[in-house]
């Protein structure tokens, strides 16, 4: 059984499988967890962004909750994503997470009303103090960190519970300004699939993101062989990523899509809308080609340096 959390390593993002009514696509979604935990992934992270948690109804994100943590308990920890256009839902799904067997909750700033640093903290301090979880607020862009970073930090410690931050950000210097204050105080995690080694530089502990659905054994296995100090392994499967990344970005949704169907027989479904209302479908030798270039190069992880 879990003991106690490490909060490190490779935590996919995970999608949330979705039947053609738009309703949680359970069976498939039990089969990913399976998939995750089989792949020895340090961690779930569940009804964020990519697991399209705002967009479920809060009884649906309950019982998406409720499942992977059950499916997952005493294997590996779960991060549930309570983030949701008003405080009160947040606070709801907060504790039922808590309920539920989740190790942790994450949330976004409010969505439509932040306006302010302090507005962002009064919502996360109401989210925090409704259960004794580990909580680590989930930054996008600058503009979740309004304003001085030391202040906003100094006052993000004074949270009950916060233990860490999830980073969805490209600039790392932001990172490691954030880390060079906070120190231990705070375990930062990137949420920038594309840069998981590069923030490791900067002070994270771990990674969250979307793609580590598709390749979370190479992915750890990468992190893990660059923390030893294989550079030359960093550099080529961090290349190799971020041509992948380029590559689907456009038509991100109908990728993952295709890419799970033919890498693990798993069908995540379309996404609801309005996610990928503009996505073109890829046929199968093009998602192929991308796979194939990435696993390329993550087949030399079981080298020496």
């Amino acid at each position: 059984m879990i003991k106690k959390v490490a909060f490190k390593g490779i935590w996919p993002a995970m999608f949330t499988p979705v039947e053609k009514s738009g309703e949680p696509a359970y069976d498939e979604l039990a089969k990913l967890v399976e998939l995750l935990i089989n792949q020895q992934v340090d961690g779930l992270y569940i009804l964020g962004s990519t697991g399209q948690g705002i967009l479920f109804t809060e009884d649906q994100r309950k019982k998406i909750a409720a499942m992977v943590c059950r499916l997952a308990a005493g294997r590996v920890p779960v991060m549930v994503q309570v983030g949701a256009l008003t405080t009160e839902v947040s606070v709801r799904l907060a504790k039922h997470a808590a309920e539920a067997g989740a190790r942790a909750i994450s949330s976004v700033g409010p969505i439509y009303y932040s306006g302010s640093a302090e507005s962002s903290l009064k919502h996360y301090h109401q989210i925090a103090r409704a259960t004794n979880l580990p909580f680590f607020p989930y930054q996008l862009g600058s503009h979740t960190i309004p304003g001085n970073i030391e202040s906003f930090i100094d006052q993000l410690l004074e949270i009950p519970n916060v233990q860490g931050m999830k980073l969805t950000t490209t600039q790392l210097l932001e990172i490691s300004a954030i880390h060079n204050y906070a120190k231990e105080r705070l375990l930062l995690f990137s949420g920038c699939d594309e840069l998981f080694c590069h923030a490791r530089l900067c002070g994270t502990v771990g990674a969250i993101g979307s793609f580590y659905n598709l390749w979370a054994e190479d992915c750890k296995q990468v992190m893990d062989a660059f923390t030893g100090g294989n550079y030359h392994l960093a550099q080529a499967y961090m290349l190799a990523l971020q041509k992948a990344v380029n590559q689907v970005l456009p038509n991100i949704w109908t990728f993952f899509r295709k890419a799970m169907l033919l890498k693990y027989q798993i069908d995540i479904g379309n996404a609801k809308a309005p996610l990928g209302n503009t996505n073109e479908d890829w046929q199968d030798e093009q998602v192929m080609e991308i796979l194939d270039q990435v696993a390329s190069v993550a087949a030399t992880a079981s080298r020496p340096a």
